[in-house]
């Protein structure tokens, strides 16, 4: 079916499971792709929102996604956790929350089957694409540490399932309709490609959703070019990682949603 654009009732059901903030379009008819943010570890979706205002995307909704879990008020800070005494505005992706005994650090790669059933299953597949009629190929994904892990680990994943089918085709041959198996593209700042979301097949083709990644070191760059057909990779000038802080760091972002866009003009 073609599809129509989405309204703040279509979401409605994902409440509870998958809390989330809408930024539509202006008009919201020009929509034409959508836009899935993912925050990092011990966040929460609101300031993702208002990044997605800031950066109004043309023709896009930009859906802003909260962790499936809370952090555990032990990996709080103080002042975090004081902040609403429960620690109730930090959440994560992962299946668990682990400590690499290499580094004492949270595992990178605790598992993410809860977000991905979530956001695949429940977001992505019953509400984008079965209930509004869009495509795989309309949805982009931009996520920050844990949620830039999670949003390669959902497009490289992509190779283990069956593509989308049209299951409102009346068509009796609609089992061959299938939707491609892969997004319009997928941003990650300093998160690196989980190995738990790489398929195991010896040979499996590289994903065709192309990807940016930024700050991530030689190796881990490495790693997502040996899964994805189409990489770019970016280093700013400082080592930390954080968002973008000024044009020069927001620059190449901008620039690879005006390429998927197709929008010659976004960027000067």
């Amino acid at each position: 079916m073609a599809p129509r654009i989405p309204t703040e009732a279509d979401f409605a059901p994902l409440a509870a499971t998958l809390p989330h903030a809408l930024h539509f379009p202006n008009p919201r008819e020009s929509t034409t792709a959508i836009l899935i943010l993912l925050h990092g570890l011990g966040d929460s979706e609101a300031p993702f929102a208002r990044f997605a205002r800031n950066m109004a995307l043309p023709g896009v909704l930009a859906i802003a996604v909260r962790g499936t879990a809370p952090l555990p008020p032990s990996l709080l800070l103080d002042d975090d956790a004081a902040a609403d005494g429960r620690g109730a505005a930090h959440f994560h992706w992962g299946d668990d929350v682990s400590l690499d005994r290499r580094t004492g650090n949270v595992d990178p790669d605790p598992g993410f089957a809860r977000a991905r059933r979530l956001v695949m299953d429940a977001l992505v597949g019953d509400v984008l694409v079965g209930r509004c009629g869009w495509d795989l190929s309309d949805v982009m994904l931009f996520g920050f540490g844990q949620g830039g892990s999670l949003a390669l680990g959902l497009a490289s994943a992509l190779r283990t399932t069956s593509a989308v089918v049209d299951v409102t085709s009346r068509d009796d041959h609609r089992h061959q309709d299938r939707r491609p198996e892969a997004f319009k593209g997928a941003v990650s700042i300093g998160g690196p490609l989980p190995a738990s979301m790489v398929p195991t097949r010896t040979a499996r083709d590289k994903s065709d959703t192309s990807v940016l990644v930024c700050q991530l070191d030689e190796d881990r760059v490495a790693a997502v070019r040996g899964e994805f057909r189409d990489v770019r990779a970016v280093r700013w000038r400082r080592s930390d990682v954080v968002m973008p802080r000024d044009m020069e760091e927001m620059f190449p972002i901008m620039k690879f949603f005006a390429d998927r866009l197709d929008l010659e003009r976004m960027v000067g």
